[in-house]
């Protein structure tokens, strides 16, 4: 069944959405977590969170050690394949299962996996495109809510083509325009292993993102990727610059109370 069928197929029947909380989620911001949720049940989903779910795989993956993802990688697809959708609050473990389980696996695995991706959508492109979520009542008006730039992670940019929905829901949720970074499509840095492999290499690039930042004079820097975010956040808190990180579900939940990426306890 494509798309199109699935929406008009039982226009009674709510969405069965599965998230998948992703590991950085679960371990440094359980907020987005929770944010997601409501976002989901705001446009008219059921929502489970399986609790048999770890990691994507991804990282494996991304170092070349194909052997320890596959287990991985089925063991979410045999997790969240019943589900009608799954949606992940991040470009890059959404576009793990997308595009890189087909390629990991083959034989049946790869068929459920390409099942499974066809369903499988980032929190955004979901919200937006999918659902079409409405507006509830604002804790915050667009006069009172404070200036945001929008950080596009690399993953959700190039693989899954998230550009204009994070945008799109900040104004119809938020009543806000995002300032622009000059450099939207550089990336922060972060890269995975990147960073790790290459540290002086990621630490300029991360400095470039975090000063073009700056430079829009913005209370707040969002994205859709925690893995971009505690990067950016961390160089900043390092040095001494004022600004705020925040994962794009807590603003769209209007969550403004949990303090910023690297902020608090």
């Amino acid at each position: 069944m494509n798309e199109r069928d699935r929406e008009h197929s039982s226009p009674q029947r709510r969405k069965q959405v599965a998230l998948f909380v992703t590991c950085l989620a679960d371990l440094f911001r359980p907020s987005v977590a929770f944010a997601s949720i409501k976002l989901l049940e705001q446009a008219g989903c059921d929502v489970s969170v399986p609790l048999q779910q770890t990691c994507c795989g991804q990282p494996a993956y991304n170092s070349g050690s194909y052997e320890e993802a596959v287990p991985l990688a089925q063991q979410v697809i045999a997790m969240l394949e019943k589900a009608d959708y799954v949606v992940a609050p991040s470009g890059s473990c959404a576009g793990m299962i997308c595009h890189h389980y087909p390629k990991l696996l083959e034989g049946e695995w790869r068929e459920r996996a390409l099942e499974l991706a066809a369903k499988t959508f980032e929190l955004t492109v979901f919200l937006n495109d999918i659902a079409k979520i409405s507006p509830q009542k604002k804790k915050h008006t667009s006069a009172n809510f404070p200036s945001v730039a929008y950080h596009d992670g690399c993953a959700g940019l190039r693989e899954l083509d998230i550009r204009e929905q994070p945008r799109q829901l900040l104004q119809k949720l938020c009543g806000i325009e995002v300032s622009e970074l000059q450099q939207r499509d550089v990336c922060c840095g972060f890269g995975g292993t990147f960073c790790a492999k290459m540290p002086e290499i990621s630490g300029k690039m991360v400095d470039d993102k975090l000063n073009d930042a700056l430079a829009t004079g913005a209370d707040i820097l969002a994205g859709g990727d925690l893995g971009c975010l505690l990067n950016i956040a961390g160089r900043a808190r390092r040095l001494g610059k004022e600004i705020e990180v925040r994962h794009i579900a807590e603003l769209l939940h209007q969550d403004l109370d949990t303090p910023a990426i690297g902020e608090g306890k």
